[in-house]
């Protein structure tokens, strides 16, 4: 949690923030960091939010690091609260943080479907919820979140992990219907398999082969948060590798 005088801080205009400004959670994994790093290659006055503090420390000088946990709906709010009055009002949003777990649907127990749905959609929707209203006041804005190929194919043993992923790619499209008349931009990338260390922990080497790397990722995920996506809204991009 943010100390108080962060939670409750509004922000002013300040002539020495940027003008263009990022929002990265989930800054300390592999993939919101390579979001991060280009992000500033793209232009962008980068802040990275993670409740992983080692994570943090890895990402490059000139990128803001944020601690926090995303999942709290407090601590959503405080951290872009705190991003708009330090470095200025989010432009762009990517939220990158997400859990996997194996299961069929007739194990599914109450605990797995809640971690899921509290870790794969409550922060897309607490973190929307936080930066909107700084969007709306700019006249414009891009969220981006990251989905999943089984959010569209059904696929055995993964029941809540899917399931949480549908509704986040269905989030993004009334998230779309929503926001969008007011400038603000909502999509995601749905990769299959991202290359990972953890990934690589515990799934074989024949099916790491077909994993995609952080870094492609990254590039649709900066592609659309930027300007070369302005045509794009509502879409959940594939991203399933070969």
């Amino acid at each position: 949690m943010l100390p108080d005088h962060d939670q409750d801080r509004g922000y002013e205009w300040s002539p020495t923030m940027s003008d263009r400004v990022a929002l990265v959670v989930g800054a300390g994994g592999p993939l919101g960091r390579s979001v991060a790093v280009k992000l500033v290659g793209a232009g962008f006055a980068v802040a990275g939010v993670d409740r992983n503090a080692d994570g943090l420390s890895e990402l490059p000088d000139g990128v803001r690091q944020v601690p926090g946990d995303a999942t709290d709906p407090a601590v959503a709010k405080a951290v872009v609260d705190r991003v708009a009055a330090e470095v200025g009002p989010p432009e762009v949003l990517v939220n990158t943080i997400g859990t996997y777990g194996i299961g069929d649907a007739l194990s599914a127990t109450p605990d797995q479907l809640r971690q899921m749905m509290d870790v794969n959609v409550g922060p897309a929707l607490w973190l929307t919820q936080a930066v909107a209203p700084y969007m709306k006041k700019r006249g414009s804005g891009s969220i981006t979140f990251v989905s999943s190929r089984w959010a569209a194919e059904p696929y055995a043993g993964v029941a809540a992990y899917s399931l949480s992923k549908a509704a986040l790619s269905h989030l993004v499209r009334v998230l779309d219907l929503e926001l969008r008349p007011q400038g603000i931009r909502v999509n995601a990338v749905a990769p299959q398999l991202i290359d990972t260390p953890v990934n690589r922990s515990f799934l074989p080497e024949e099916v790491m082969a077909h994993a995609t790397s952080p870094e492609a990722i990254a590039e649709l995920i900066v592609l659309l948060a930027g300007d070369g996506g302005a045509p794009v809204s509502g879409a959940v991009l594939p991203a399933y590798g070969f």
